[in-house]
């Protein structure tokens, strides 16, 4: 058997280890740059961005931010409330006699002026009793009058030394007498006529008739609890609301000084009702909600409310004359404290610390030191990834209806009128 030369593999050992090395500084090289080109972002067309970096697209690109533009507004205080709409005036119309219900003279659910005839009762016994009172009174007026005849020929008599005055006084007692049982009579027939007039039932106030609660040939009484039918006065109309006790002294402020608190009512989805003013404030406090109970009174001209109808209440406590303002959506909280985010040149951007005041719809009344100005722009959405410098890509500009105080911006200076 013949040997491998020992020489071989010693002189085979330098190439391979110049093969490894060679591969080696060649990955080294090629790698990252492959590596980069394959895991950068494509562009829309495919191609490669280039890797990530100072000049990248999302960088030169910037945040996506939607932002508004700061106005100067006239901002409402507002306080919200829930409460109920109410009538001014409800009344059960009960008869004020007993009798049959012989007609009834209303349709359910119209509307009837003070004073309108709206049922009829028998009036047959009443008549009777009127005929029986003004026969008596005839009866005791003929007595009254012979009496009355009698007491002159006495009083003459008198004058003459014909009779005694005894005879003559005991005369005068007796016309006095006949005087007041006269005038009882006279009372009797009177009563008699009014509790007539009363088979004549008549509404006691202007407004809206509701179901009715007797039927036609009902024997009626006035001690009727459910009474023939209710009227509720609904125009005006009135809503009843409470409001936290720490507004009360501003409310009395305004109230004592003549001023209107105005009342806006929305149903439940928030649709507009209706608009009036607070016309009175309740006595006391409620010790259980601490709340303080207003009415507000309102226009129903169109007989659109109802009573018992719930609404959404929001009364103007006050009005912010030319406040910067900007949307509630721009409202940022956080370690800073309350702050927006302003877009300056270039797209850069400042974290501007606010003071938020009252609110209007979707404007937020604030005050800053200066470094926020009508019609710079802040970021509403989006702003949550913002730091100092940042810079934004905007991509959205949503400005919120202004609100109805203000329907348009409101010059510094506006001309007087």
């Amino acid at each position: 058997m013949v040997s491998p030369a020992p020489n071989s593999s010693r002189r085979a050992s330098p190439y391979w280890a110049m093969f490894w090395v060679a591969l080696v500084v060649t990955l080294f090289w090629w790698y990252p740059s492959a590596r980069d080109r394959w895991l950068a972002p494509k562009d829309i067309e495919g191609q490669s961005s280039g890797p990530p970096g100072p000049r990248s697209g999302a960088t030169q690109r910037g945040t996506p931010v939607s932002v508004a533009k700061a106005k100067v507004l006239d901002i409402r205080v507002n306080v919200a409330a829930l409460g109920n709409l109410a009538a001014l005036n409800t009344a059960v119309v009960r008869a004020k006699v007993d009798g049959e219900l012989r007609a009834i003279r209303f349709t359910e659910g119209q509307m009837v002026q003070a004073g309108a005839v709206l049922a009829e009762i028998d009036p047959r016994p009443y008549e009777l009793a009127l005929q029986q009172a003004q026969g008596q009174l005839a009866r005791d007026q003929a007595s009254l009058r012979n009496a009355q005849i009698d007491l002159q020929r006495y009083q003459d008599l008198l004058a003459k030394d014909a009779i005694a005055r005894q005879q003559m006084e005991t005369q005068q007692a007796l016309v006095r007498q006949l005087e007041g049982t006269v005038q009882t009579d006279q009372a009797q027939v009177d009563n008699a006529r009014l509790q007539l007039s009363f088979t004549r039932v008549t509404a006691p106030i202007s407004g809206r008739l509701g179901l009715k609660q007797v039927e036609l040939g009902s024997l009626v009484r006035a001690s009727d609890p459910a009474g023939l039918v209710t009227i509720t006065q609904t125009d005006p109309m009135a809503l009843v609301f409470a409001v936290p006790d720490v507004h009360v002294p501003e409310i009395q402020r305004k109230l004592q000084s003549g001023k209107t608190l105005a009342v806006d009512a929305f149903d439940r989805d928030l649709k507009p009702v209706a608009s009036g003013r607070v016309m009175a404030v309740d006595n006391a406090i409620d010790l259980t909600t601490g709340t303080l109970k207003l009415k507000a009174q309102f226009d129903n001209k169109a007989g659109l409310l109802f009573p018992n109808q719930f609404a959404q209440v929001r009364m103007q406590l006050d009005v912010l004359p030319q406040q910067l303002a900007v949307p509630i959506q721009a409202i940022q909280r956080g370690s800073l404290g309350t702050f927006v985010v302003k877009v300056g040149p270039q797209n850069a951007v400042k974290l501007v610390k606010v003071n938020v005041m009252g609110s209007d719809g979707d404007w937020q009344a604030i005050s800053t030191e200066g470094d926020l100005k009508p019609d710079d722009t802040v970021v509403t959405d989006g702003a949550d990834r913002l730091r100092d410098g940042s810079r934004v890509n905007v991509v959205n500009t949503v400005q919120p209806p202004l609100p109805a105080a203000s329907p348009a911006p409101i010059p510094a200076k506006p001309a007087a009128s």
